[in-house]
């Protein structure tokens, strides 16, 4: 992944050149956005960020609410046009001059939500992805069986194919979504908080299908995460936006800091490497932080 960084606050060290930053030599481009400026109505919310996504790789965008992350990730699945700056397939063609079902077949979007539809079954809704491969009038689809069949597999949703979406939890119809979406069988896959309003087993169960799908099927991900330690823990790649600037960007450890974030969020935040693993854990401090730290001091003294 490769991202502008801007001032504003003390970015990562800065790299000569953002479009080919910390890219591995065997990983290939999925998609990426060059110098884009986005904005609603007239008024600019995002300044020329540039970000790759990598086969292969989990790429997180984070950041306070407002800082554009959402924004950027609608402009990469086309629902946002940019002012200004370009959108590049991993072949170097531009994402925006490709057919709505010719830019279907390339990339695909779990959106942060999506209506529930009644008596229809699981399956039926997983079909809903082949929609770029079938015609109004032409049903013809030679891969949709496999391709929808693998969708669910993939997914663990395979054995709730007949139940009624209607019927099921938020976790489930979470990864049935997921599905619908892994159905078009793209390279690249993007999504949109996909572990909000989610249990905590069903967030976990989401981050484990989205490093698998980059790990064992070579998917380019890209996912805006709230939450910093998931995206510490899912992402190879993370990209930390404020207000419409990517401030930093790079692997979690390197981006994960604690003054770094602390100005970014606007409260102390601090940063816990593990001696071991090298990943990081992040630990927002409130004003009632120290009633555990007091507890703890009051119970070795007694």
């Amino acid at each position: 992944m490769s991202v502008t960084v801007h001032g504003g606050v003390s970015p990562a060290p800065a790299r000569h050149d953002p479009a080919e930053q910390d890219v591995p030599q065997q990983a290939s481009t999925g998609l990426r956005g060059v110098e884009l400026t986005l904005g609603y109505h007239g008024v600019q919310v995002v300044a020329s960020a540039s970000i790759r996504m990598l086969n292969g790789h989990v790429t997180a965008l984070v950041g306070p609410n407002g800082s554009g992350k959402s924004t950027v990730l609608r402009a990469l699945a086309r629902l946002h046009r940019p002012d200004s700056g370009q959108i590049v397939l991993g072949d170097g063609s531009s994402a925006l001059d490709l057919t709505a079902k010719d830019f279907a077949r390339r990339v695909t979007l779990l959106a942060q939500s999506r209506p529930t539809p009644n008596g229809i079954c699981v399956r039926d809704v997983v079909e809903y992805g082949r929609h770029p491969y079938r015609g109004r009038w032409r049903r013809e689809d030679p891969e949709g069986a496999a391709a929808v069949a693998w969708a669910m597999e993939v997914t663990g949703v395979d054995g709730m194919a007949e139940r009624g979406v209607d019927e099921l939890s938020g976790g489930e119809l979470q990864r049935v979504w997921l599905a619908t979406s892994l159905a078009q069988r793209t390279d690249v896959l993007l999504l949109d908080e996909p572990t909000t309003f989610l249990d905590l087993r069903y967030q976990i169960e989401i981050l484990d299908l989205i490093r698998d799908l980059a790990d064992e099927h070579k998917v380019a991900v890209g996912v805006v995460l709230h939450d910093l330690n998931q995206a510490a823990t899912v992402s190879d790649h993370v990209a930390l936006l404020h207000k419409g600037e990517v401030q930093a960007a790079g692997a979690p450890a390197e981006v994960f800091t604690g003054p770094l974030l602390s100005k970014v969020y606007g409260l102390r935040i601090d940063v816990h490497p593990d001696p071991q693993t090298g990943h990081v854990s992040t630990k927002p401090v409130g004003r009632h932080t120290h009633r555990l730290r007091d507890a703890a001091l009051d119970t070795d003294v007694h």
